[in-house]
């Protein structure tokens, strides 16, 4: 119950601060997929969100989280989440939190921008918001207060190669996690996207509903088994629509609907995300 009551006020924080005068923002589309852009220098970007995951066999979960996303410099991005799971059938539980930190290693724009990812976890085993799909076989499906107790330190890398390909980004990420917990191998995993504004040109009026502030587009991820084996039977695929609504130069809503592609996914993957950004400590 207590989860419960801090998910509706996180949320009712953040439709309160909707309302703020506005500051130019900008938001990615994805959930999964990284591209290369970075948070600007000191702004806080503040996000709730939401996975809701339907199994195959029945026994939805649903893990919403909290994001806290700042621009420490023009090449260092950090964020800190903050997760948590719920269901109707056996209960909630705070499932952890993470540290993630992405560096641009090239100033402006090129062909193909990369980007570097490292991101440490420190998370219980009932974790759902599956912000990356990672190795093989399907997540465990015990009850949550049992799964709590299982607690794992994991180190995840990324390499993200994002482009702009006239009015497309095209992104690509590629994972590797280990279990510093365990003695599991190195797990591998995957992302890629594209996206684009529905317009192209800004309609020169304040325009909640005008195409330019809508973004569209497709992402797919999956996990590709491990150093210990591949497991190309067991592995977990998503296709997923995401469109992205700016209501107005601080806010953005997302969603996106994941359809599962192999047996061992969810059916589907519901996520629903709120983003306010907030200039804290602007830098010159």
């Amino acid at each position: 119950m207590k989860l419960r009551l801090n998910i509706i006020f996180m949320f009712t924080v953040a439709g309160l601060a909707a309302t703020a005068p506005p500051l130019l923002a900008q938001e990615r589309a994805y959930f999964v997929t990284y591209d290369h852009y970075l948070e600007e220098p000191g702004h806080l970007e503040i996000a709730v969100a939401n996975s809701s995951g339907f199994p195959r066999d029945g026994g939805a979960r649903h893990a919403p989280w909290l994001e806290l996303e700042y621009g420490l410099t023009g090449w260092w991005t950090a964020e800190l989440y903050l997760e948590g799971v719920t269901s109707r059938r056996d209960g909630s539980a705070f499932t952890g939190w993470r540290w993630e930190n992405r560096f641009r290693p090239l100033k402006g724009e090129h062909a193909v921008n990369p980007v570097l990812y490292v991101e440490y976890e420190s998370i219980n085993e009932a974790s759902r918001i599956q912000k990356e799909i990672v190795g093989a076989g399907r997540l465990p499906f015990e009850p949550i207060a049992e799964l709590r107790e299982k607690h794992a330190h994991e180190l995840e890398g990324k390499l993200i190669l994002s482009s702009v390909v006239g009015a497309w980004n095209v992104s690509e990420n590629v994972v590797f996690e280990k279990n510093l917990s365990a003695d599991e191998g190195v797990e591998f995993g995957y992302s890629v996207g594209v996206s684009r504004a529905v317009g192209t040109l800004a309609s020169g009026a304040s325009c909640r509903f005008c195409a330019e502030n809508f973004v569209v587009g497709l992402e797919a991820y999956g996990g590709l088994g491990s150093t210990e084996a591949f497991a190309a039977a067991q592995q977990r695929h998503y296709v997923a629509p995401v469109v992205a609504w700016r209501l107005s130069d601080r806010t953005t809503l997302k969603a996106s609907v994941g359809f599962g592609l192999t047996e061992n996914a969810d059916r589907a993957l519901l996520r629903l995300g709120f983003v306010y950004e907030l200039p804290i400590g602007v830098r010159k």
